[in-house]
């Protein structure tokens, strides 16, 4: 059973002077590039998924700016795939299935940007569609949200989302014990 790194959406805009940071983007865009280092060390694939908004009213990873390019830390290499998907859900209107099944993976570890929104649908999506999911909990990042004006923290809304997923969806590791230091 083949095993593929899933990045999804690691883009400038989610970062300080992007239009949508996030809280602790630096640290899970760090984390990342640690489980990156890892499979490109070891010659297992890697793919990126990439945001570009096609809504009209959207205000981040608009096409042909520099908000919507992957973070310059994970740059991808031209032999790593690039997925371009305009929804939440990685697999909605994409590739992504048809590569994965051609290329036999079945086991997908999977870090990125927002947890409560892009990792949450494509790790869900991703377990009814018969993948393992291992999700690097601290190499996602996510923000502040508000709900009847009452702010939740992003804090809460990270753990929250990881603890939902963890068991049924995925096994939620840190960085340090996927790479074999815990």
């Amino acid at each position: 059973m083949g095993t593929a790194l899933l990045i999804i959406d690691i883009q400038n805009d989610y970062f300080d002077g992007g239009v949508n940071p996030l809280v602790d983007s630096e640290k899970a865009c760090i984390n990342s590039r640690l489980i990156l280092d890892a499979f490109r060390e070891d010659g297992m694939p890697v793919i990126f998924v990439q945001h570009i908004s096609n809504r009209p009213d959207s205000t981040f990873f608009l096409p042909c700016t520099p908000g919507a390019e992957i973070h310059r830390v994970l740059t991808p290499k031209d032999n790593e795939m690039v997925i371009t998907k305009h929804y939440p859900n990685s697999f909605r209107e994409t590739e992504l299935l048809e590569y994965l099944r051609a290329n036999e993976i079945h086991n997908l570890i999977i870090c990125g940007m927002m947890t409560h929104m892009c990792i949450d649908s494509t790790v869900r999506a991703a377990k009814d569609l018969g993948f393992n999911c291992t999700l690097i909990g601290d190499a996602c990042a996510t923000k502040n949200l508000e709900i009847n004006g009452q702010l939740v923290i992003a804090e809460v809304i990270q753990n929250s989302f990881l603890a939902a997923l963890n068991g049924f969806y995925a096994t939620v590791i840190k960085t340090e014990e996927y790479l074999g230091g815990e």
